[in-house]
């Protein structure tokens, strides 16, 4: 699976991907975009003095909508969900970073392999992996 992480900005903020780092950045706690946003500028973050980490994602947007930082680092998901939740803000077209996910397992365990993507195949099928997305990711 590919999770795309995006920027969550006010509607008419100057900030964009070229001069993001010359900002407040909101992440969640703990997180991918915390972690590589944080991270020095050699190796591709923005260093901590530009990134504040906040326990949820609600309450760096909140923060944002406050005018206490300039971006929020998020997954695409939520994001879309804060962004229809809250009237002023707005994701930029680019995306921040895509990662990719996977299911490890023992090489040439072939019957373990056959059975996870037989079962991937099936909740893809009948709507279960859509139903968790829409269940648990959400802008609550």
């Amino acid at each position: 699976a590919t999770g795309v992480q995006v920027v969550i900005v006010k509607d008419g903020s100057d900030v964009t991907m070229d001069n993001l780092g010359e900002k407040m950045i909101g992440t969640q706690r703990g997180t991918t975009g915390y972690i590589y946003a944080s991270d020095t500028p050699e190796n591709g973050g923005y260093g901590e003095d530009h990134v504040l980490a906040y326990d949820n994602g609600a309450t760096a947007v909140q923060a944002l909508m406050n005018g206490q930082i300039d971006a929020v680092i998020i997954d695409e998901a939520p994001a879309k969900e804060f962004v229809a939740a809250n009237e002023g803000l707005t994701i930029l077209e680019t995306p921040w970073v895509e990662e990719d996910y996977a299911i490890g397992m023992k090489k040439g365990n072939t019957a373990l392999l056959e059975a996870v993507n037989a079962a991937m195949t099936e909740l893809k099928a009948d709507g279960t992996f859509q139903a968790i997305v829409d269940r648990y990711i959400t802008a609550d």
